[in-house]
């Protein structure tokens, strides 16, 4: 009979060797066969029973300790910036374990949320426990989720803010994360989705009171997974950084640039000039500097601050804060371009013609002192003849030199024929507390065409130049509009008596004589809409596709590094092309385009939607004080759910449940777009004016709920049935998705 090893000596060994913790591991290392093996199996379980182990499967380990292969989900970077994990199932006592991600394969690949597997190593560390190579990735990050927790006897339920969703999760007992009755939280999906019943969710952050005025934006950017905290790795960085020294850059501050940004500006990307040519042979021509601030000097390809401005891709603004995409201490100081102070820039000198033809251009990387920080409104009191705006006379000088030369740029445009669509846009105003005071539309001054069309002109500077000279870039693509959308604004033009003709092919000028034709009626802002659904989405790609809205062969975004990583790779594409220093386009980062311009297209639209449903949650609060309020409006969409309402006052969309329009059933047509009464024979289509009643507003999910009072002053008809007609027995989904809806 073997001997039966001590109680420490299994304990010593198993710690000694995690990765064979298995009943069969430890006979063999101590020589233990056959029936001695059930005298080893009591003494295991007398060391489970006492806690010194846990059993896991067909393993035993020390309580609180992982496997040494295990499943983790990534959580994020720590404030150092290092990339931490925590085992995806952990049963153990308090809080999981972290496990520091060291190098590896896929370790640039991975994002908060994302499974891997790793190899084990127990490492004393501040904020973690483990070492972790990844070994692979086996999967990318589970749904998740934003809402309001509810507490029931099985744990907890979660009702989704998202007013998409169409149903509730459950939540069990252990997954609960300490969530409180109404708070909300974030979380995200757990095992696999059920075919029958609510699927499972496990709680991941507690966001507090949903009620909060500042929970609108924060919802946003939870539900769509908005990097909110700047690794302290990257703090530090900027911290650390400095301006170019003196005598680095060609000097430009005699060149009286101005910035004309909106009057609640966060950072300055780019000034302006403009002076008439003094050359004899381009009489009545301009010349135009636009000056952009050099963020490649303080965020180098590889660092800390580089990595993470790719990761968000954008900066997102909301009503309350923005995300930005680079730190205060580089975005709101030392890359902004605050008037008074020097500052590092590349620039590009460009020459119009008497009828605003670019007809030479040159890049130069300088400093500059801004002469003045004006906002739209100063700008264009000037130029309106105010000399009060502004009390410098230089300054007042420049502004009327940089409008004349958008007078000729703007021939240049005309030519050219850029779509040109004038989608209104609107200011929500919040008080110190938080709480919406006011929804308007902004204004849409001469002083903003200003500042775009020389914004444009530069971008296409950037493009023409880096495509000359052979330097790998990442492009702005607007695609041709698919067929079938076409074909769609054609249905929807019907019901505002305009058409647009088959069998051309398709360019801005024609759907610009289309949006002419509409601002002589009431259905201008209809047709545009239209129109914009009409259109692809642009994007970021390394290959010039050309893009359709602006009307150009090539275009790159160049002027706004201070908000999209987009600028900041064609700025390094600039200083590699010119030779300019150490800081330019690296041959990884060239070879890497491609991954780049996927992700920032996506954070980009990341970003558009949690604005939009941000927009959309403010508006709803602002309208649940006017519950039961008669609205005008006009129909802006129709689908089996019923009709949607875009209110004249504030224009938010509400929607008009099928259920509840008038008193019969109305069948949807998708070809024509429109609602037919079955009895009566009452039409609703695109774009009539109507009155409707508010009946619920949802701020947490910025959903509003009206009922259908007047279509173009006349009640709905009641049809010949008086009455609803009764099932014939079928089902009617549309019923069932607009009870979901509301």
């Amino acid at each position: 009979m073997a001997r039966i090893p001590s109680k420490s000596e299994i304990l010593d060994w198993i710690a000694e060797n995690p990765a064979k913790g298995g009943k069969r591991d430890i006979a063999r290392a101590f020589g233990i066969k056959g029936s001695d093996r059930v005298a080893l199996k009591a003494v295991l379980r007398e060391l489970k029973d006492q806690g010194h182990l846990e059993k896991r499967r067909k393993s035993y380990r020390e309580p609180g300790s992982l496997p040494p292969v295990a499943v983790l989900r990534i959580i994020g970077p720590d404030d150092d910036g290092d990339l931490m994990g925590e085992p995806q199932d952990w049963q153990g006592e308090g809080d999981a374990p972290r496990a520091i991600v060291l190098e590896g394969k896929g370790r640039s690949a991975l994002g908060p949320g994302d499974r891997v597997l790793a190899r084990l190593t127990k490492v004393a560390g501040e904020h973690h426990a483990y070492g972790a190579r990844p070994i692979r990735r086996i999967g990318h990050a589970p749904q998740s989720l934003v809402g309001i927790f509810r507490t029931t006897a099985e744990g907890g339920r979660i009702v989704p803010v998202e007013k998409r969703a169409q149903s509730e999760w459950q939540v069990r007992p252990g997954a609960t994360g300490g969530a409180r009755d109404g708070e909300l939280v974030e979380a995200e999906a757990a095992g696999t989705k059920r075919r029958m019943g609510l699927s499972e969710a496990r709680v991941i952050t507690r966001l507090g009171d949903p009620g909060a005025p500042k929970a609108v934006s924060l919802i946003a950017i939870h539900a769509h997974g908005i990097p909110d905290h700047f690794p302290q790795a990257v703090l530090a960085e900027a911290e650390t950084a400095a301006a170019p020294k003196p005598g680095a850059r060609e000097d430009l501050r005699h060149i009286p640039f101005v910035t004309i940004d909106p009057a609640d500006a966060r950072d300055r990307d780019d000034a302006v000039w403009a002076e008439l040519d003094a050359e004899p042979a381009n009489k009545g021509g301009h010349v135009v500097w636009v000056a952009i601030a050099d963020v490649a000097h303080f965020v180098r390809s590889g660092t800390a601050l580089d990595t993470e401005a790719r990761r968000r891709g954008n900066s997102t603004y909301f009503p309350d804060r923005v995300v930005a995409m680079l730190p205060d201490r580089l975005s709101g100081d030392l890359a902004s371009l605050h008037d008074g102070v020097d500052r590092a820039v590349i620039a590009v000198r460009m020459v119009l013609n008497a009828e605003g033809r670019k007809i030479a251009h040159g890049f130069h990387r300088g400093r500059i002192t801004s002469r003045a920080s004006l906002t739209y409104r100063a700008a264009q009191a000037i130029e309106d003849g105010d000399d009060a705006a502004v009390a410098d006379g230089c300054v007042r000088a420049s502004v009327r030199a940089l409008f004349a030369a958008y007078r000729a740029a703007a021939q240049a445009r005309d030519a050219r024929q850029p779509l040109e669509l004038e989608l209104p846009e609107r200011r929500i105003e919040l008080s110190e507390g938080g709480r919406v005071t006011s929804v308007a539309l902004r204004d849409r001054l001469a002083a903003h065409r200003l500042v775009e069309e020389f914004m444009v002109a530069a971008n296409v500077a950037a493009a023409e130049t880096l495509t000359q000279r052979r330097q790998p870039l990442i492009f702005r693509v607007h695609e041709d509009p698919a067929p079938d959308r076409l074909e769609a604004l054609r249905e929807t033009l019907k019901a505002t008596g305009l058409k647009l003709a088959r069998g051309q092919v398709m360019k801005p000028a024609h759907l610009n004589r289309l949006l002419a034709q509409a601002r002589a009626t009431d259905t201008a802002d209809l047709v545009s809409m239209a129109t914009l659904r009409a259109m692809q989405q642009a994007y970021y790609h390394p290959e010039n596709l050309g893009h359709f809205g602006l009307a150009l062969a090539a275009y790159a975004h160049f002027t706004s590094p201070i908000r999209r990583y987009c600028d900041l790779v064609v700025h390094r594409a600039l200083i590699a092309a010119h030779g300019w220093g150490d800081d330019g386009m690296s041959g990884h980062e060239a070879e890497d385009l491609a991954a780049t311009a996927v992700q920032i297209s996506a954070t980009e639209r990341r970003s558009m939607m949690a604005e939009r449903d941000t927009t959309d949650r403010y508006l709803a609060a602002f309208m649940s004080e006017r519950i039961g309020a008669e609205l005008t409006g006009r129909i802006a969409g129709m689908g089996r759910a019923g009709l949607f309402v875009r209110l004249d006052e504030t224009g938010a969309d509400g929607l008009v449940p099928m259920r509840s329009i008038g008193v019969e059933y109305f069948r949807f047509d998708r070809d024509a777009m429109t609602l037919k009464g079955e009895n009566s024979g009452a039409v609703l289509s695109m774009g009539q004016h109507v009155l409707v009643r508010l009946t619920e507003a949802a701020p947490v999910t910025g959903g509003l709920i009206l009922d259908l009072i007047e279509v173009e002053g006349r009640a709905l008809p009641k049809g010949r049935s008086g009455g609803r007609r009764k099932s014939s027995g079928r089902k009617r989904p549309a019923r069932k998705v607009a009870r979901r809806r509301t």
